[in-house]
């Protein structure tokens, strides 16, 4: 039966103290797992508010409302969405009382540069279903300022 009882250079010294701990943080994973997290809020960010682009006509009143109600769009070429979703033009009314049950009016966005046409035919039959209309409009910031 041996025992070694040396103090100096055996094993049992060097895992006590010999080594030094390390206390500090690796924040490298950290930081890549952010990067790549808002390299994807930078792509996605700019979908998030609404599908189709539609730039609405500025006027100098808008009315303020925080009704919560259907949104009909209208783009340039005269196609309608409901919400996101087309919708034929014809089946509009249905498709707002199938969806929104109790729905009493309708917010109607249309693109400044649509023909009339399109806009006359989706606020015709909305009234024909007796919903009342909500045109979407944008504030003029040129009111009041004098042009040169």
């Amino acid at each position: 039966m041996g025992m070694s009882v040396e103090n100096g250079g055996g094993t049992r010294s060097r895992r006590r103290g010999g080594g030094t701990t390390l206390s500090e943080i690796n924040v490298t994973p950290f930081v890549d797992v952010m990067l790549v997290l808002l390299i994807i809020f930078m792509l996605t960010a700019h979908v998030m508010e609404y599908g189709m682009e539609v730039d609405v006509p500025r006027t100098r009143y808008v009315q303020e409302t925080t009704k919560d109600l259907p949104i009909v769009t209208i783009d340039k070429t005269g196609d309608s969405t409901l919400n996101g979703a087309h919708v034929n033009i014809h089946a509009l009314v249905e498709e707002v009382h199938h969806r929104f049950p109790g729905a009493t009016g309708v917010y109607v966005r249309a693109d400044k540069d649509t023909l009339w046409d399109p806009i006359a035919q989706v606020t015709a039959e909305l009234g024909q279903g007796k919903l009342q209309v909500y045109m979407v409009t944008q504030p003029d910031d040129t009111v009041g300022r004098r042009r040169r």
